[in-house]
């Protein structure tokens, strides 16, 4: 389903205003509910239970310092070009 999703090639194509989204809108959803119903009962309560197992989820918190610094100095650099464009220098 992820395929699909990403895909360029849709059902029904993207630029037609509201179709284009409403199939994404309702064949991914059924793509994944046909998916979880055909992995066994057995199968899915192991996975499940290692999920469970592992707790929370990881925490990055150096991976958030990186993104946070990207997007400030993405900022800064379009304030600094926007400024320079629009004071004619």
């Amino acid at each position: 389903m992820a395929a699909y999703a990403l895909s360029p090639i849709d059902l029904i194509p993207d630029v037609i205003p509201v179709l284009g989204y409403l199939d994404d809108l309702v064949i991914v959803p059924l793509g994944i509910l046909l998916a979880v119903r055909l992995v066994p009962a057995d199968l899915m309560a192991e996975f499940r239970s290692a999920a469970e197992a592992k707790g929370s989820r990881p925490v990055s918190r150096g991976g958030l310092l990186f993104v946070v610094a990207i997007w400030l100095v993405a900022g800064a650099a379009a304030s600094w070009f926007a400024w320079r464009s629009l004071s004619g220098n």
